[in-house]
């Protein structure tokens, strides 16, 4: 992984096959087709995108992101997901269904948390998925981080009461 600086100082991560970087306007389509989706959103903490006006609030919310911690996933100059960090220690991912079972949301996290810590003051990341979401919480244990708790009923979406599973990685302690 390699981490290079863009003219507005923005990081921009690289790994073997992605690049991790700002969100900007001409991403509108790819992440509509993401967050569109109803295998994509089928966990999500919203409903699939009804129309591109929805989609542009979160773009706006993504591209004002400061400092960068929430970067979105480009493969081959495609945006295919986003990644990072959503609130103060609270990560997460989502990725096109087209994309899936590749392992590309475990190589872009292995470079976002590094540098996560690197930049972010906070103790531990945490990550709230829905606990049916079997691909996310293999994804969370492969990077190292441990459930903590379940709560019931946390999210109302579409008229379906959904649970949460909360998971927890410290900040790695230095060598010595």
């Amino acid at each position: 992984m390699t981490t290079s600086t863009s003219k507005s100082a923005d990081p921009i991560l690289r790994t073997p096959r992605l690049t991790l970087r700002r969100a900007r306007q001409t991403d509108l389509d790819d992440l509509f087709a993401v967050f569109s989706d109803p295998r994509a959103m089928q966990y999500w903490s919203t409903l699939p995108h009804a129309d591109r006006s929805v989609t542009q609030s979160r773009l706006d919310r993504m591209m004002a992101h400061d400092p960068l911690g929430y970067f979105i996933i480009d493969r081959d100059g495609q945006a295919i997901g986003c990644a990072g960090l959503y609130d103060t220690d609270e990560v997460g991912f989502i990725l096109h269904p087209d994309h899936w079972r590749k392992g590309l949301v475990t190589e872009a996290m292995q470079a976002i948390i590094p540098h996560l810590f690197e930049t972010h003051a906070t103790d531990r990341l945490i990550a709230d998925i829905d606990p049916r979401n079997a691909g996310s919480a293999a994804t969370l244990h492969k990077l190292g981080f441990r459930e903590t708790h379940r709560a019931a009923r946390t999210y109302f979406i579409g008229g379906v009461w959904s649970d949460s599973a909360y998971f927890a990685l410290p900040r790695p302690v230095p060598a010595d």
